[in-house]
Formats: C-alpha cells, structure tokens, sequence
C-alpha cells in the first residue's frame, strides 16, 4: 500500500446528519467558543500534502471516527 492511513475515534455524539457538509468549512462550529477553524485548516494541510480526511461514525465507539490517509514517502515503499 503506498499510503499511510491514521484513525482518530472517539465516543461523542459525532455530527448530525445536517452538518456533515459543513464539516470541514471555515469558521463552523456547533460548540459556543472556538473558531470552528481547526478542521478546515486539518484538511487543507493534508490536503497540501497529497493526503485526504473523511468523517465517518465510529462502528466501535459510536462517536465521529476521522480517517487520513497521506503518501508515504519514496525511502519507505
């Protein structure tokens, strides 16, 4: 496989149906504080990177469940 795959779950309330679409936007956020920044600045890193980030529920702990996937580099194929 020549990509790296990382999954980071937790067992939240992970994101409603109606908010999937505005995931990975600027400046959304469903929490009070925050900027709601952290994840388009996630995917545009990755991204930048030749990698990609998908959100999915967490099957194990029910929660959102964040997969990345980025190239590995040439010295480690």
């Amino acid at each position: 496989e020549q990509m790296y795959r990382v999954r980071v779950e937790d067992s939240g309330k992970g994101v409603s149906e109606e908010n999937l679409h505005k995931l990975f936007t600027p400046n959304f956020t469903t929490k009070s504080s925050g900027t709601g920044i952290g994840l388009a600045i996630c995917k545009t890193i990755i991204k930048d990177s030749n990698g990609d980030i998908f959100y999915s529920q967490s099957k194990e702990l029910g929660g959102a469940c964040f997969t990345i996937l980025l190239p590995k580099l040439k010295e480690d194929l």
